[in-house]
């Protein structure tokens, strides 16, 4: 075996990774003593003994390793933590190397800091047990398994210089997010991105049984991972010594491989794709704690998982184990008289922004610049007259994004990510200004693929969105495109990321990062052949759960508001945007002018829709969503034509935000502005392009709510017209037009006759679309009239 490390740098590094697992083991049970300097009683530890100890030693085993080779070749690195709950080793080796004391100065490097140090950990008014935004170096919260490989890559993309090791536990590898991220090197690019070093930790066990990946074959795993195109380096064992040496040699050998790489990739720019190398790291579980605890074996089985002794005051005898436990990495060799690492240990650590809590990529609003935009009116459709404009609201967005991917080439901040279906939602212009990404042996049939190409395409929205996440949280910017059935998939995804903005904003060395944005497409109202599958427009339920500050929902209803809301949200820092608009062609309504103003204010009157003038309307017809809008419109004009002197006001809205109370959300609209809108009295009829409740949900608090009547998406669907899809649903124009007449009471004489005109117009339309398999030649061909 290669011995790379002196005796006196293994003996340091070994009283440096001793220094690391006692202060973990101290975070999970201890309040006070934290330096053991008296005999540990009861009142020393902390009366609820949360954390998880099992995967923290090999986390903190990893991080020395790393400090060296850092220290040693001036390394960029960031450390991804997929183990969530490893957390006490991440603020341990921060507290360390000295980041987090200088971010938190109130735990200091001294007695008292440690007393602080190790009671905050799982306390009220503390930090969580995993690793959350509060703790230096992180990207990757972890509260949720699966994600840390595809944030690693995400982190190493457009960065060249920047080196992730990315530990991925061997509980996490069983999701399938992290199966499929292994495949992320097929799109790292190693002569203009970063590197990632993939290290999988087997220690053998999840919460109560043992993982997949640790009791398979050795040859089986070399295979796995060689199948996925790694060259995969063992590190096995439980002696810490020659752990010490083996997995040195092993960073040793794997950086030389990653530099050879690259500088190949780097000095004669084409390549095929190289077999990156990785590491699997086999240590026990628990690592260094007790071997036993009454009577069963713990180290090294799924008895360390969480919290070896949890029973302190009830099991005699457990309060000596743990003291004999602490003791057993002798902290006296390990800090001085005042608290501090002793200073021959500290110097094992990098310094300054190398250390990779202090490395500006992990805290990426250091790191952010603004992109370049062009002026979106430049794209913007001609509307001279509303609905009198044909055009595919997301071709025009398209437009715009390949001329931001144009003027922000040469800063390389900026990449498009979705699912293979760039082209299908009519964002193709931007393969004007770029390929798809692809490293690998290309077809002379294949079409717009490159290396260096700035769309990240794969099936899988795990994927996409991690891939984005990471991009973002290490300062860049980025554009997700999505069928809005499926973004679902990333529900979990969202949450986390919405969590982790949230708390990030409380964090005040922690600077903000762009937005993420979302473009849902191919929506509900328009699956005319993917049918019932297809069709859910639950995510924006979803995502108007979480907290006001961080979340924003956009329903544009043509091309030039869905201009002005992209432009808007791509400069936009610290949200989550979700942006809902089709890509069929369809009536186009506002001008540019128009469009921006609508946009700002968020909902307003449309005054050319309606006909009440200054006079108080005797409904209000409202609508949010592209389709919602023009099937309003319609019932409009039908309106119009049977009962012409009913008094409407037409309302859209784009902003769902401006909904709500301002109590509820920044964006909200005052009382007495929406009551001047809606009324406190009149009918409301609302098309609404997703599930009714919500709008109900959002309008709770106003006045006029119970005059609210919302039509949407009743989860009625099939492969069908566009218009039948409205039917189904009653958003269409003749159930819209029913509804408004349902609701006045002057025309409650009319309401029988008018109800047997809609049932013929819908008998028709029945009997047309099963006959033709289309709808009526006055549906496809409706447009808006002036009256």
């Amino acid at each position: 075996m290669k011995t790379p490390l002196t005796p006196d740098q293994l003996a340091r590094m070994d009283a440096y990774w001793r220094a690391a697992n006692y202060l973990s083991v101290g975070q999970i049970y201890l309040r006070d003593n934290p330096l053991l300097r008296e005999k540990l009683t009861l009142a020393h530890v902390k009366p609820r003994l949360l954390g998880h100890w099992g995967t923290t030693p090999g986390l903190n085993f990893v991080y020395v390793h790393l400090n060296r080779v850092i220290k040693a070749m001036d390394l960029n690195m960031i450390y991804v933590t997929g183990p969530g709950h490893g957390g006490p080793g991440l603020v341990a080796n921060t507290y360390l190397e000295g980041t987090y004391s200088e971010l938190h100065p109130e735990v200091g490097q001294d007695v008292e800091g440690l007393k602080r140090l190790v009671t905050q950990f799982s306390w009220p008014g503390g930090i969580p047990s995993h690793v959350a935004a509060e703790v230096p170096g992180s990207i990757n919260e972890g509260g949720e398994l699966g994600y840390s490989l595809m944030h690693a890559y995400g982190a190493a993309f457009d960065n060249p210089d920047l080196l992730v090791a990315c530990v991925v536990g061997d509980g996490e590898a069983e999701t399938g997010a992290l199966a499929t991220s292994w495949h992320s090197n097929k799109f790292l690019n190693p002569a203009r991105d970063g590197a990632v070093l993939p290290i999988l930790h087997l220690n053998g066990y999840k919460i109560a049984s043992p993982t997949i990946l640790s009791r398979i074959s050795h040859d089986e795993l070399d295979a796995l991972f060689r199948g996925y195109g790694y060259v995969p380096h063992f590190v096995e064992g439980d002696d810490p010594a020659t752990m010490h040496q083996l997995m040195a040699a092993t960073l040793d050998t794997v950086l030389a491989d990653i530099r050879a790489i690259q500088r190949d990739a780097r000095s004669r720019g084409a390549m095929d794709r190289p077999a990156w190398p990785m590491i699997v790291l086999r240590s026990p579980k628990g690592w260094t704690g007790p071997k036993e605890v009454d009577g069963n074996p713990t180290e090294g089985t799924w008895r360390s998982h969480q919290v070896p002794l949890a029973k302190l005051a009830e099991v005699p005898g457990h309060l000596d184990i743990l003291e004999d436990w602490l003791r057993s990495y002798r902290p006296e060799e390990l800090f001085d008289s005042a608290g501090r690492l002793k200073a021959e240990l500290a110097d094992l650590a990098p310094t300054g922004q190398r250390r990779m809590g202090a490395n500006p990529h992990a805290n990426g609003g250091q790191l952010l610049s603004d992109l370049r935009l062009p002026d979106y009116r430049d794209y913007a459709l001609e509307v001279t007259q509303p609905g009198a404009t044909i055009g595919e609201a997301t071709r025009a967005a398209g437009e715009f994004l390949r001329d931001v991917l144009r003027l922000n080439a040469d800063t390389a901040n900026f990449r498009v990510f979705g699912p293979d279906e760039t082209e299908s939602n009519r964002l193709g212009a931007v393969f004007e200004a770029t390929s798809r990404v692809f490293i690998g042996p290309q077809l002379e049939t294949d079409r717009q693929l490159a290396a260096d190409g700035r769309v990240m395409e794969v099936l899988s929205e795990h994927l996409c969105q991690g891939w984005l996440e990471g991009y973002l949280l290490t300062g860049r910017h980025g554009f997700f495109s999505c069928y809005e059935a499926f973004i679902h998939i990333v529900d979990s995804m969202f949450n986390q990321h919405a969590k982790w903005l949230n708390v990030a904003r409380d964090v005040p060395w922690r600077k903000p990062i762009a937005s993420l944005t979302y473009l849902l497409t191919s929506h509900v109202w328009r699956q005319d052949h993917n049918g019932f599958s297809h069709q859910d427009p639950g995510f924006i339920d979803h995502v108007m759960n979480k907290k006001a500050s961080v979340v924003r929902v956009y329903l544009p209803p043509d091309a030039n508001t869905l201009l002005s809301v992209v432009d808007h949200c791509l400069r936009s820092r610290d949200y989550i945007n979700v942006i809902v608009a089709g890509k069929q062609p369809s009536p186009q309504w506002l001008s540019p002018d128009a469009a921006a103003a609508h946009c700002t204010i968020g909902l307003g009157t449309w005054d050319w829709a309606s006909n009440c003038g200054a006079d108080e309307p005797d409904v209000v017809i409202a609508s949010a969503g592209d389709v919602p809008t023009m099937e309003a419109l319609a019932a409009v004009t039908i309106l119009r034509e049977q009962i012409p002197e009913l008094k409407m006001r037409f309302v859209n809205v784009v902003d769902l935000m401006a909904l709500q109370a301002p109590s509820q959300h920044p964006h909200g609209m005052d009382d007495a502005a929406f009551d001047a809108i809606f009324t406190t009295d009149t009918p409301v009829i609302f098309a609404y392009h997703g599930y009714p409740a919500l709008i109900h949900r959002l309008t709770y608090r106003r006045r006029n709510h119970d005059n609210f009547h919302v039509h949407g998406f009743q989860e009625e669907g099939t492969t069908t017209t566009p218009f039948d899809m409205a039917v189904l649903n009653e958003l269409d124009r003749f159930h819209l037009a029913r509804a408004v007449i349902d609701r006045i009471e002057r025309f409650a004489g009319r309401r029988t006759a008018f109800a047997q005109f809609v049932d013929a117009q819908l008998a028709e339309h029945d009997r047309y679309v099963r006959q033709n398999g289309e709808d009526m030649p006055e549906i496809r061909n409706w447009r808006w009239t002036q009256k």
